[in-house]
């Protein structure tokens, strides 16, 4: 057996049931204002920021998601996620959506207390964020299935309760604006995911919630929480 036979490439699914392979996953801090609040920020409309995560941290909707180790503050974090089909360096905001497959539900679960932790010494957030399974992905909608989505409510559920509740117009950063400055930094690949952040109302989950992301003309998210991970 090869390494790479070992290692297999990170498959998400689309509504035509095509693979689409993950290539690497940036996830855009503080894109919503009330959010940037509730995280003690100031919502201007700063340069976006990024961090990224392991591509394997992709699992499918449907999934049981262990609780990790070493936290007792587990978040969820709904999101827009966009899948990118093309290439392309410091892509105009006017083109930015020719670079764009299609769109899914999303989640960036977090562990909270390691990465407030980190931020109050000013170190990186990896260890809050770049985490095993914690970046749950619906069913991809091709763009030819559902055009490009700037409008739209975005809700998060726990066990049923309404817990995150906007609007993708409230985005600080759009998608396209988005794509256009991470593009100025780093060359957009096909496979990339960018999930481009969360709405207020973050918060814990316990084993056994059963969290469910919904946007308006996509699939759903639905994750359980299952024990802490084993070794």
């Amino acid at each position: 057996m090869t390494l790479f036979e070992v290692l297999p490439a990170t498959l998400a699914k689309t509504t035509g049931g095509d693979d689409f392979p993950v290539r690497r996953v940036f996830c855009v801090g503080r894109n919503y204002a009330a959010h940037a609040r509730e995280m003690g920020r100031d919502p201007d409309r700063e340069p976006p920021f990024f961090f990224t995560k392991w591509a394997e941290t992709v699992v499918p909707s449907g999934s049981t998601i262990a609780y990790p180790s070493a936290t007792s503050d587990f978040h969820y974090e709904a999101e827009l996620v966009v899948a990118m089909g093309q290439a392309g360096r410091d892509i105009p905001v006017e083109k930015a959506l020719d670079h764009v497959y299609g769109y899914a539900t999303g989640l960036d679960m977090t562990r909270r207390d390691l990465q407030l932790a980190a931020r109050a010494q000013g170190r990186p957030w990896d260890t809050g964020k770049n985490v095993e399974q914690s970046s749950p992905l619906g069913l991809i909608h091709p763009v030819s299935e559902v055009g490009h989505l700037d409008k739209g409510a975005i809700r998060l559920t726990v066990n049923g309760e309404v817990k995150q509740d906007a609007d993708l117009t409230e985005l600080i950063w759009p998608v396209a604006d988005v794509i256009a400055f991470l593009s100025t930094l780093y060359r957009i690949e096909p496979g990339d995911l960018i999930y481009t952040g969360t709405p207020a109302g973050v918060g814990a989950v316990v084993e056994g919630d059963v969290v469910t992301v919904t946007i308006e003309g996509l699939e759903p998210t639905e994750v359980t929480i299952g024990p802490k991970a084993a070794d």
